[in-house]
């Protein structure tokens, strides 16, 4: 079964309950695995409809048109319904979609994340209709499969099938310091996206306060249970020392618990090699201010 099939893959089907229901309804109810015609086009390479899409601002959710367009290589979306102009293009290359029934509210709730020069941007979408947003979600993976056939020429589906789109390593709660460590810990949301950990002041932020690469262990990457001696300003009292080939990040947590889970998903990390592509990622953020 190809990856833009009618079929979410079953390691995300247990993780989401929205993609579960869709799947079995899909089945026994649209019958859409036993009647060509009746299975939703998902990689027909062109997607049009309306969404309700969070303000950057005000938090407020606003219905605004999107357009998938697999010829053109992009997501984009539109303020007002009869704009010519697209307010955001999002390069397919850079899309991945998740669903966040808790941070957004609802079990119809999207996260949708794209890269704008080199930074991390988020935009959170629903739609009253379950199957609609599964769709919408299938048809990104459908996007992103065509473009990787044509990245990856002679890759097998098994190796492009995690690179549709990717759930996070691990997000929450931690206190993070600055660059001196002199200022006072301050508590942030942090996500840890394959090798990008953002942190936000509030988990809807449109974007990251701050990035950090975390690389491999044979490139001088490692983490560290505990803070370095005479640091001062913080609350919780569960440390967290990141070493890079530059500089010393430290955070803290809350619990014991959430120390070890934050340790144990940055040193997989650590732990696996860097591909070709990730050292010019770990450059630009070199040279970054």
């Amino acid at each position: 079964m190809k990856c833009s099939s009618k079929a979410p893959h079953s390691h995300q089907l247990f993780c989401c309950r929205l993609l579960r229901e869709q799947w079995i309804r899909a089945k026994y109810e649209r019958k859409e695995f036993m009647c060509v015609e009746k299975q939703e086009p998902y990689s027909a390479g062109y997607r049009e409809g309306f969404l309700w899409k969070r303000g950057r601002d005000n938090g407020q959710y606003l219905s605004r048109k999107f357009i998938l367009s697999e010829r053109e290589g992009v997501l984009k979306y539109f303020n007002k319904h009869d704009a010519r102009e697209p307010k955001a293009i999002m390069k397919i290359n850079t899309v991945n979609a998740t669903f966040q029934p808790t941070k957004i509210g609802t079990a119809n709730g999207l996260q949708i994340t794209y890269l704008k020069d080199n930074s991390t941007r988020n935009i959170f979408v629903y739609h009253e209709d379950g199957k609609e947003m599964v769709d919408w979600f299938n048809a990104i993976r459908a996007a992103r499969f065509h473009y990787l056939q044509v990245a990856f020429p002679g890759a097998s589906i098994a190796d492009l099938s995690p690179k549709l789109t990717r759930n996070y390593i691990k997000e929450g709660y931690m206190e993070k310091t600055g660059p001196k460590h002199t200022e006072g810990f301050k508590k942030r949301w942090f996500t840890m996206d394959d090798r990008r950990l953002m942190y936000f002041k509030d988990p809807m932020d449109a974007y990251a306060r701050g990035e950090v690469f975390i690389g491999s262990k044979e490139n001088s990457y490692s983490v560290l249970p505990g803070l370095p001696p005479n640091i001062q300003g913080y609350h919780w009292q569960f440390g967290i020392t990141i070493v890079t080939p530059d500089r010393k990040f430290l955070f803290t947590c809350e619990t014991e618990g959430d120390q070890q889970d934050w340790i144990a998903a940055l040193q997989s990390v650590i732990d696996r090699p860097m591909l070709p592509q990730e050292y010019a990622v770990e450059a630009y953020f070199k040279r970054k201010p």
